[in-house]
C-alpha cells in the first residue's frame, strides 16, 4: 500500500494492513522454523509417548531414538507428519507473533514506552494473550502430528521393523481428521492451553529482556536489537520456557496420542495421575532435552526471521 501525503505528513499503513502483513511475517516465520527442526520434535513426541515392551522401554534417548526412526522407517520418517505440521503452523504462528506484537505496542503506547522497552508484567500479559489466542489452530494441528508421529511405534517392535512402516504409512493427516471429527480434534485442549499460555507468558517477557541486554553488551545504547541479539535472546527464552512447561508437554502427548492405555485416559488429571502413579515424577520430564532442543531453535529462527521481515517493511 503506497504512502500517501496528508496534510505536510506521511500516512502510513492502515492497521488492518499492518495486521494483515504481521500475520504473514508470522506464518513465513513459523514454517521456517518449523521446517528446519522438524526431525527433533519426532524424537521428542516418541520419546514422550513411549511405553515399555516386554519390561523394556523402546528408546534409551534422544540419540537412539533417532537412529531407531532411520533404521526402521527411513530418514522420511523423521519427517511423518511434517505436512499437516506446516499447515496448522502457519495459522498458529501467524496468529501468535502477530498477536503477541500488536498486543506490545498497544502496552507500549499506554505506557508511553518503546516495545522493547516493555515492562516484565506488560510484556507477560501480551505474551499469555498471544498463547490463549493461537490455541485455537494449535490443537487440530497437534493432535494430526502425533497421531502421525506415533503411528509407526503401535507396531513396532524395540529393534523396529518393517512392519512399522507399512503400518504407518497407511495413516494420513486428512483420515485421522475424518475420524476425529471437529469435536476429536479440539481433544486434550485444556492440557494444550496450560502448556502454551504458561509458555508464552514466559517466552516473551523473557526474549524481550534477554535480546535487550544480549544487544546493550555487544553494541551498547538501548536501540532496537541487532538480529543477532533477537536470535540469541529468543534461542535462551526458548530453553528455559520449554523446560518449565514440559510436564504439561507429556500429559498433553499421552491425551492427544492414538496409542491409550487400556482403560483410556479420562481426561487430563486422571492422566497426571496415572502417569505418577505408574512411572513417577521423572516421567513428567521425557523429552526435555529434545524439546528444549526443538522448542528453542524453533523460536529463535521464527523470531529472528520475523523481525528481519519487520525491519524490510520499515516497521
Amino acid at each position: 500500500m503506497a504512502a500517501k501525503e496528508v496534510t505536510g505528513t506521511i500516512e502510513g499503513p492502515s492497521p488492518a494492513v499492518r495486521l494483515m502483513a504481521k500475520l504473514g511475517n508470522g506464518a513465513i516465520a513459523g514454517v521456517t522454523g518449523v521446517s528446519i527442526i522438524f526431525p527433533l520434535d519426532m524424537v521428542k513426541t516418541r520419546l514422550q509417548n513411549q511405553k515399555p515392551v516386554n519390561g523394556k522401554l523402546p528408546y534409551s534417548g534422544g540419540l537412539d531414538c533417532f537412529r531407531k526412526i532411520v533404521r526402521a522407517e527411513g530418514v522420511r520418517g523423521l519427517y511423518r507428519g511434517l505436512a499437516p505440521n506446516l499447515a496448522g503452523v502457519t495459522p498458529e504462528k501467524a496468529i501468535k507473533l502477530a498477536v503477541n506484537d500488536m498486543m506490545r505496542q498497544m502496552l507500549a503506547q499506554r505506557a508511553g514506552t518503546a516495545p522493547e522497552k516493555l515492562p516484565v508484567v506488560e510484556g507477560a500479559i501480551a505474551g499469555a494473550t498471544a498463547g490463549l489466542c493461537q490455541v485455537i489452530a494449535t490443537n487440530p494441528m497437534e493432535i494430526v502430528k502425533i497421531q502421525m508421529q506415533v503411528a509407526a511405534t503401535n507396531t513396532v517392535t524395540v529393534s523396529g521393523g518393517a512392519a512399522a512402516m507399512g503400518g504407518a504409512s497407511r495413516v494420513t493427516a486428512m483420515g485421522i481428521v475424518r475420524e476425529l471429527g471437529l469435536r476429536g480434534l479440539y481433544k486434550g485442549t485444556t492440557a494444550t492451553l496450560l502448556r502454551d499460555v504458561p509458555f508464552s507468558l514466559c517466552f516473551f517477557p523473557l526474549q524481550a529482556l534477554f535480546a535487550q541486554q544480549i544487544n546493550q553488551k555487544l553494541h551498547g545504547g538501548n536501540g532496537k536489537p541487532s538480529v543477532f541479539s533477537v536470535l540469541s535472546g529468543s534461542t535462551i527464552a526458548g530453553i528455559i520456557a520449554a523446560a518449565f512447561v514440559t510436564p504439561a508437554d507429556v500429559v498433553k502427548t499421552r491425551l492427544q496420542s492414538s496409542s491409550q492405555p487400556s482403560p483410556p485416559y479420562r481426561g487430563m488429571a486422571d492422566c497426571a495421575k496415572r502417569i505418577m502413579h505408574s512411572e513417577g515424577p521423572r516421567a513428567f520430564f521425557k523429552g526435555t532435552v529434545p524439546r528444549c532442543l526443538t522448542t528453542a531453535p524453533l523460536f529463535g529462527i521464527a523470531l529472528m526471521m520475523y523481525d528481519l521481515q519487520q525491519r524490510v517493511l520499515g516497521w
